[in-house]
């Protein structure tokens, strides 16, 4: 039987070169015929070289490309991604090449639903601009920054996907109003979470937090914008913890620096890392996290655990859980 290589992209590792999922979960690819290493540390991108290396690659944000598979030396079959987002894997190009691509909706589900409601309930609480007045002593201001009440307020969600649906699992005991705007999702299928289906206008006017829980695709791309921004509440507040780009940075600066909005809570930039002259990151009325807010343990041990077990079946020919080109499969058979 030939050696199944699995590389795992060097952006999982750690300034104290541990992998940030800790070293449990490679131990499901110490089996025979599989042999695994960290790949180098310089590439950004998944290079010919790497696809001619490794049957399978376990990869945080690098990068694949059209580029990245053109080798005719390809032994690559599998991207597995360390996440539920790809907007940085070429899948048409992974679909010519035959090479499967998994994500990891298991290991995010909870972790990211978390995340927003963390950054709801900052903004709510005005945790940021009080923690910042204790440190300070300035104890007599705190009467001037009053948080916002969350009972019958009004959350709101564009996507009830995976992560959407958790979220309003997760803040139903604190009795908010619940509306999201979803095309994809059955009516029935949201009222039973107890759901109110809305246009996406409606969704901007309603929300007092309104939470980007959508992909990033040539639809979504720069749906939060202006237009959208001035429908919202004065004391409405965005929360994005999806991917930047959903948002029109611009517009939302303008909507918070003029005061149109009451504030944000974002975990993902437009680009990234993002400047540190982002005007964005002189406001008081955001906060603000380097995506990485979800990064926990049991995050990042179901990530990886999620991206080895793809890993497995493939080498064993076996289809992986949570495929998002199973039509791959028809080049990897021509």
């Amino acid at each position: 039987m030939d050696t199944f290589r699995v590389g795992i992209t060097a952006d999982v590792l750690q300034s104290d070169g541990l992998p940030i999922f800790g070293k449990a979960p490679l131990a499901m690819l110490d089996q025979p015929g599989i042999t695994w290493e960290f790949m180098d540390t310089e590439s950004s991108e998944v290079t010919p070289a790497h696809a001619a290396r490794y049957d399978a690659i376990c990869a945080m944000l690098t990068r694949v490309t059209p580029a990245s598979l053109s080798g005719a030396d390809r032994r690559l079959k599998l991207i597995a991604r360390f996440g539920v987002g790809y907007d940085t894997i070429d899948v048409p190009a992974c679909n010519t090449a035959g090479v499967w691509l998994t994500i990891a909706p298991d290991g995010v589900r909870r972790p990211v639903a978390t995340s927003a409601l963390t950054l709801m309930l900052m903004l709510a609480q005005k945790v940021l601009i009080k923690d910042r007045l204790t440190r300070s002593g300035r104890w007599n201001e705190k009467l001037d920054h009053m948080g916002t009440g969350l009972t019958g307020r009004t959350l709101g969600s564009i996507g009830i996907g995976n992560i959407g649906a958790e979220l309003f699992r997760l803040a139903k005991p604190l009795d908010m109003v619940a509306i999201a705007h979803d095309p994809a999702i059955d009516p029935a299928q949201a009222a039973a979470m107890g759901i109110r289906l809305v246009d996406m206008d409606t969704l901007f006017r309603e929300s007092d937090f309104l939470a980007v829980n959508c992909p990033l695709n040539e639809h979504t791309r720069g749906l939060v914008d202006a237009r959208k921004l001035a429908l919202m509440k004065p004391g409405a507040y965005l929360i994005n913890t999806a991917r930047g780009p959903i948002v029109d940075e611009k517009a939302l600066y303008a909507a918070l620096a003029q005061g149109r909005i009451a504030g944000a809570g974002l975990d993902v930039f437009e680009q990234e890392p993002t400047p540190q002259d982002n005007p964005i990151l002189q406001l008081d009325n955001v906060v603000v996290t380097p995506h990485a807010i979800c990064f926990t343990d049991e995050c990042m041990r179901t990530l990886a655990e999620s991206a080895f077990r793809a890993a497995v079946d493939v080498a064993r020919g076996r289809t992986p859980p949570y495929l998002v080109n199973p039509q791959a499969r028809s080049a990897r058979t021509a």
